[in-house]
């Protein structure tokens, strides 16, 4: 099972994928550096609480639904 911040790093790329954005537009749109988004895709580095609702509001997505992919992804039980 991959930790944490692996799992969130595979749900936000696979959000940024589906959405068909560069790291630099996901950069911009959320007002984060693009070197931080790829560190959080590769699980290097989490994001504060105010990054990361940022960056659920340049991808287009809940909080939820991050949480909740990340969770599924680390195979946690409803």
């Amino acid at each position: 099972m991959p930790t944490v911040e692996k799992a969130f790093g595979q749900v936000i790329k696979a959000l940024r994928l589906k959405r068909k954005l560069t790291h630099l537009q996901v950069a911009e749109r959320s007002d984060l550096d693009v070197t931080y988004i790829s560190l959080l895709e590769r699980g290097k580095s989490q994001p504060t609480l105010k990054s990361f609702f940022k960056l659920c509001a340049a991808l287009e997505t809940s909080p939820t639904l991050v949480i909740r992919r990340t969770l599924k992804s680390m195979g946690a039980k409803d």
